[in-house]
């Protein structure tokens, strides 16, 4: 049996190199994926990151980091179908795939050894395969333990494999700073580090008893754990995009603050489509329709709202985030942001609309799937609400 059976796969840049497969002009040149204007970062390629950006910033500061950088919208629909194919491509090598994200999920390959030869074999299989039909490239870890695996292939990036077997592991983990471990957030490294607990090697050989007292029971042993890379090896088999997510959502900020309703009602109708587009492509419908607005601020809140029935239809998510707006009465009050999001997603083939008396035959249920083909073949801009040209 292998001692290092658990991967990580993480797919380099996602979304902006989903993103540039379709232009390949730009490969060379400083890219993000997000909003416009006053919209935040998704995934910035490895060219944008050596001007220091990075996903979340705000797309202002990024301008100011780098003037020269090239923004291309999010295409939720191709992410999630890239992502499928990818996630299909793992469980083609083991059932046991825990999916943590759209780009990244850990694998179990013990059963597939005899198969598909050791690890780093069915690691480097991986990466040829994913770059073959997706025309991306991913990074690997292989560990016997899932947070070390984790640090394995971030310092793998990009486009490599890195094997850590169980000997290697101190010598691999313990020059590291403890922010570094998998799990360990800012304030749990300022923590540590406040303890003079600077390296993972420092965290390693604090007794744990001593540990436990200065940062709690549970938490003591779990950094005791993540220190000597002896976590958990055991996956839990979580679902992928093809699998119901729970929830599907977008939001825009607007470039600058507004109270006009027909703008922000326009708004809601684009994010309605693009969500609604993402659950038609991942085949999944929900009932629980949420709005979030934003206000100048920067004060959020969230309304919603359970339909009698799952729909994933762009006009009836609208209609329902258009009534949670106009019932917050907010006719003066100036928004930055508005958001719609669908939950409680369920597998689209479970779902049985009831029939209403004289209701069409073709409605807009058909009318979407006839929008989701025409942007398939033609782009996301071929067809589109007439409010929205």
């Amino acid at each position: 049996m292998t001692d290092t059976p658990i991967l990580h796969v993480d797919m380099d840049a996602f979304y902006a190199s989903v993103a540039l497969r379709e232009r390949p002009d730009l490969v060379d040149q400083p890219v993000v994926v997000g909003g416009s204007g006053r919209g935040v970062v998704l995934a910035a390629n490895y060219v944008a990151r050596r001007y220091g950006v990075r996903s979340a910033l705000p797309m202002t500061r990024v301008r100011r980091m780098c003037p020269h950088v090239v923004v291309i919208e999010p295409d939720y629909a191709t992410f999630t179908s890239v992502s499928a194919s990818v996630m299909e491509t793992f469980r083609e090598v083991t059932p046991v795939v825990e999916a943590v994200s759209l780009d990244e999920a850990f694998l179990d390959v013990r059963g597939s050894t005899r198969r598909l030869g050791p690890p780093e074999g069915i690691a480097e299989r991986l990466r040829s395969t994913i770059h073959d039909e997706q025309g991306i490239t991913c990074s690997v870890g292989v560990a016997a333990s899932v947070s070390v695996a984790k640090l394995a292939s971030r310092q793998a990036k990009p486009d490599g494999v890195i094997v850590v077997p169980p000997a290697a592991v101190t010598s691999f983990l313990h020059p590291l700073d403890v922010g570094e471990l998998y799990g360990v957030g800012e304030k749990t490294q300022a923590l540590l580090h406040r303890f003079g607990l600077l390296t993972v090697g420092d965290l390693a050989h604090t007794p744990l008893r001593t540990l436990q007292r200065a940062v709690g029971d549970h938490l003591g042993r779990e950094l005791h754990h993540l220190a000597w890379g002896t976590d958990r090896s055991e996956l839990t088999p979580r679902a992928g995009p093809h699998e119901p997510e729970r929830s599907m959502g977008a939001d825009e900020t607007f470039g600058r603050d507004t109270d006009d309703r027909e703008v922000i009602v326009r708004e809601l109708l684009r994010l309605s489509a693009r969500v609604a587009s993402r659950m038609r492509s991942a085949e999944v419908a929900g009932r629980t329709i949420t709005l979030k607005v934003r206000f100048a601020d920067f004060t959020t809140i969230t309304r919603s709202r359970t339909l009698p029935e799952a729909t994933d239809v762009t006009v009836e998510i609208h209609r329902a985030v258009t009534r949670l707006y106009d019932a917050l009465g907010l006719q003066r009050a100036r928004l930055r942001l508005v958001g719609v999001r669908v939950e409680g997603l369920v597998p689209r083939a479970t779902v049985h609309r009831q029939l209403v008396l004289g209701e069409p035959e073709r409605g807009w249920a058909d009318a979407d799937r006839a929008v989701d083909r025409a942007t398939r073949r033609f782009g996301s801009a071929a067809v589109r609400p007439a409010s929205l040209v």
